[in-house]
């Protein structure tokens, strides 16, 4: 019996996304656990396992195909010897060619509204109840559409983002977007092009580079930022850490700079809990637990693979952590959970020589720090001149959940376990 192989929701927000490569061809012969293709999502490239055995027999969705909407039929998998039915089914309507990643705007409406008519989907509503994803809801009551005359294109036929906006695009719903909101699509449209005849190169921009773009677009209009900086001796955390890889060489393991900071930045947000926050509307969420995003550049952008409760890892637990993420993070393998969430980031620019700057919050988070070079410079030591190794670190704090005396505590513990990093293994 043949199977329909469908786009798969590879992390809890994906609603759609690119296939970008197919790792096997028809007639191919597959197992469970067999990886069958690479599907980019807003956040990374990942590996898609087949789950059934059989024979691939056709492949409906080429690779490189952009917007494949979750629960579309992307391949039929067939028993051995087993024809392809003759009804093998068609991508689904609603995403029959790349499209824009800014869905809402003008042009793309029509055409997601005019798409989406023919589909036939089972019905959004199970007696009182509305199937539909909680973006949809929220865009849903935003444009004042009733969710209750939607056809949902989703898996089971769930209402997702691009039903509603078909709905909210048509001339009856138009007058629900406000004025005020018209410049919002504007700021992640892409710009016109103006080349001058200068000899370019056009690269399209990856799922990826497109949701950088448009989540520090909105940090930076929406997230009232304040800079606080430290200068911090290294010396005491050099020699430390000196003596820490001595005693853990025959372990295999060997600390870096920044897998003390990331342990420092943690026990920091555990002693300045007011720091350890997270803005919420009309709620402050107030974290137990010190959760640390560490940037990680990719080949496709940036990532930030978490130190989950890094407090109260051991510093030989954090270091061999971080490079396990660090590892499968280049070649795109993290899971979701591995790098949505925490409560904290962390940004070293230091071994590229940055002296300092200044980092962009990863909303929804409150706070990142900014790590720059250590570098000699001339330093008072116990109230004489001398030359110190010292770095300069930034924190970035969200003004809306932390007071700029908070932010100023935070620095100051960070840089005080810092200069005595006995402590970072008390």
């Amino acid at each position: 019996m043949a199977i329909n192989i469908q786009m798969p929701a590879l992390s809890p927000t994906m609603e759609e996304g690119t296939l970008s490569k197919w790792l096997v061809k028809e007639g191919d012969t597959v197992k469970s656990g067999d990886v069958m293709a690479e599907i980019e999502t807003d956040k990374a490239t990942m590996e898609f396992e087949a789950v059934d055995e059989g024979k691939i027999g056709k492949i409906v969705v080429p690779e490189g195909t952009d917007g494949v909407k979750v629960g579309t039929v992307i391949a039929v998998l067939v028993e051995d010897g087993e024809a392809v039915p003759a009804s093998a089914p068609a991508p689904r309507a609603d995403t029959p060619a790349p499209k824009p990643e800014a869905a809402p705007a003008p042009r793309a409406e029509p055409e997601v509204a005019k798409a989406a008519a023919p589909a036939p989907a089972a019905p959004a509503a199970t007696g009182d109840r509305v199937k539909a994803s909680p973006l949809a809801k929220r865009i849903a009551a935003q444009a004042g559409v009733d969710l209750g005359g939607i056809t949902g294109t989703g898996p089971g036929g769930r209402i997702v983002k691009a039903d509603v906006e078909g709905k909210s695009g048509a001339p009856a719903s138009a007058p629900a977007a406000a004025p005020s909101a018209a410049p919002a699509p504007a700021a992640h449209a892409a710009p016109v092009a103006q080349d001058f005849g200068i000899p370019h190169e056009a690269e399209k921009l990856s799922n990826i580079r497109k949701t950088i773009a448009r989540r520090l677009t909105e940090s930076k209009q929406q997230i009232p930022h304040i800079y606080l900086t430290v200068d911090i001796r290294l010396d005491a955390l050099l020699k430390f850490r000196g003596e820490l890889n001595k005693a853990l060489e025959p372990r295999g393991v060997k600390l870096s700079v920044n897998d003390m900071l990331i342990k420092a930045l943690a026990q920091a947000l555990l002693l300045c809990p007011k720091c350890n926050v997270q803005f919420a509307g009309d709620q402050l969420l107030k974290f137990t637990r010190a959760d640390i995003s560490v940037a990680v550049s990719i080949p496709a952008g940036l990532i930030t693979p978490i130190i989950v409760d890094a407090g109260t890892k051991s510093l030989s637990a954090i270091s061999t952590e971080m490079k396990d993420l660090a590892s499968r993070a280049k070649e795109g393998k993290l899971a979701p959970n591995e790098y949505q969430g925490g409560t904290a980031s962390l940004s070293n620019m230091g071994m590229m020589g940055i002296k300092q700057f200044e980092a962009v919050i990863n909303p929804p988070q409150a706070m990142i720090m900014a790590i720059g070079a250590g570098e000699q410079r001339p330093y008072v030591v116990d109230g004489a001149l001398a030359i110190a190794t010292v770095m300069s670190a930034t924190g970035s704090f969200d003004h809306r959940a932390i007071d700029g005396a908070d932010g100023a505590e935070l620095m100051k513990v960070f840089k005080e376990l810092v200069e005595a990093p006995l402590g970072l293994v008390a």
